[in-house]
């Protein structure tokens, strides 16, 4: 029988970070994590926030925010205080309709330290507090063990994701969880966006790139750690939560050949594989990809590895595949092609496609490309772990946020979703990117809205944090009523 649509128990939800959204960066025994050290210049120009020029952090940088009392504005110590806020939020959330929440745990909250002996009880609380509210109204949990933040403390006394040690104080971390929040949580997700660790080396594995004498081969040694750490929380998970549902996610680069010339082809094929699909393969698969030998002999690369790390690896795959999903790009072996801003990236171009505001191209089918290819690939269920639209949106005087624009991006992705579904696609849920307006990640503007939720604050963290229900609040709550059915 041929699908007509989502199936009844499909999770429609929305998605949040943890350092983009909860603030309190300095309350409840909370460490300092390395997100809180990223900060907002309100001297760059658009220019260079749309190149996301100030993802970069140098050594200068880093030093500087160890020590600074705020004298510049550091968004991520911030966020939206949902720390304070979650309870009111969550009721908002209800009212939407949503079936699942996304968000992550702060590693310093629970261990402040990274290597402490015993784990913070508060921050334990908080979580239980959080996921438990959820609960209470019905709403799964889909919670992310790391999203780019480590206790900074990791970083100057081990070297970070470097360090093999590193490994161990993430496992404990993860078990502690498992321990403490194992009956709250529905889904988890051990890494954010895996890929992140080589297009942005400081979010995905806390490297700060002129502190490095080899900054490739530093990178993939930390991807190394970090694959077998998720492993090793897959097996943990599954022996401490018997049927835990753990999955691996990818910041997903749909990428075309930019024409039918074979070079364009075989780069696209190259890009795809060094790019996107390395990472799922091997937490997918169990084992690095034969074509990965080729690029580490021509880059370089040496990776370090331990016995026992590949049967670690081939035991211990994910139950689910998640990705992100915001644009498409092309690949050629032209030089001169025209670039224009990505996910945390530059991508060449797709002149068949119109961008954001942001400069992100916005591919509806795209999204119904990549969910057939990674379900063709891994036949594995499928979670759209992210997914938006980047944008500026102003609040009127009476309280209402008309982003009729927003609206068409989501109605027409989730026309591509349906699309897949029939197509055979085994798609369990949705988690909308930041669907309360959070601090955004790459140029750390609040600005660059992506919520149905308006929050009340400017860049600088100005305003009266209250929230505001936009008119994409009610389109995508009559979309969830309908199962995906009510579009207009």
């Amino acid at each position: 029988m041929m699908r007509t649509g989502f199936p009844k128990d499909f999770l429609w939800g929305g998605a949040i970070a943890a350092s983009q959204a909860d603030g309190a960066y300095d309350q409840g025994g909370k460490g300092l994590d390395t997100q809180d050290l990223r900060y907002f210049d309100a001297a760059w120009t658009k220019e260079e926030r749309a190149m996301f020029r100030n993802r970069r952090m140098n050594d200068a940088k880093f030093q500087k925010a160890l020590t600074d009392q705020d004298t510049v504005h550091y968004p991520f110590r911030w966020g939206i205080d949902f720390y304070h806020t979650y309870k009111e939020d969550i009721r908002l959330f209800h009212e939407l309709g949503i079936k699942i929440l996304r968000t992550s745990i702060n590693w310093a909250r629970i261990y402040p330290n990274g290597d402490d002996a015993k784990p913070n009880q508060e921050g334990i609380r908080f979580y239980q507090d959080l996921f438990g509210e959820c609960k209470k109204y019905g709403i799964k949990v889909f919670a992310t063990i790391l999203h780019y933040n480590i206790p900074v403390n990791l970083v100057l006394k081990y070297g970070g994701w470097k360090n093999r040690k590193t490994i161990d104080f993430y496992v404990r971390y993860a078990a502690t969880l498992f321990e403490t929040l194992g009956d709250l949580v529905d889904y988890w997700l051990p890494f954010n966006e895996f890929n992140a660790g080589r297009f942005n080396p400081y979010n995905g594995v806390c490297l700060v790139q002129d502190q490095e004498t080899d900054y490739a081969n530093a990178i993939f040694q930390c991807l190394h750690h970090q694959f077998v750490a998720n492993a090793l929380t897959v097996k943990v998970g599954h022996e401490m939560l018997p049927g835990s549902m753990i999955g691996g996610m990818i910041a997903r680069f749909t990428t075309y050949p930019a024409t039918c010339h074979p070079d364009d082809v075989m780069q696209m094929i190259l890009d795809d594989q060094y790019s996107n699909w390395f990472y799922l393969d091997v937490m997918a698969r169990g084992a690095y990809p034969a074509y990965m030998e080729r690029y580490f002999g021509k880059e370089r690369i040496h990776i370090q590895k331990e016995p026992g790390d590949d049967e670690i690896l081939k035991e211990n795959t994910i139950d689910f595949t998640a990705f992100s999903y915001y644009f498409s790009q092309v690949s050629t072996t032209s030089q001169g092609w025209e670039k224009t801003s990505g996910n945390l990236i530059m991508a060449n171009k797709n002149p068949y496609l119109e961008s954001s505001e942001w400069g992100w191209q916005k591919d509806p089918k795209g999204l119904r490309i990549t969910l057939n290819q990674i379900y063709d690939r891994y036949q594995l269920p499928v979670f759209i772990a992210e997914n938006g639209l980047g944008a500026k949106d102003g609040l009127e005087a009476d309280g209402s946020v008309h982003d009729p624009y927003r609206i068409d991006y989501l109605k027409a992705h989730i026309e591509q979703m349906k699309e897949a579904v029939i197509d055979g696609v085994d798609l369990i849920g949705y988690t909308m990117w930041g669907f309360i307006d959070i601090v955004s990640c790459g140029p750390m503007e609040m600005s660059k809205r992506y919520g149905v939720i308006y929050v009340d604050q400017d860049d600088e963290g100005n305003g009266t944090n209250k929230r505001y229900k936009k008119d994409s609040f009610f389109w995508y709550k009559k979309c969830i009523e309908s199962n995906g059915e009510d579009l207009s």
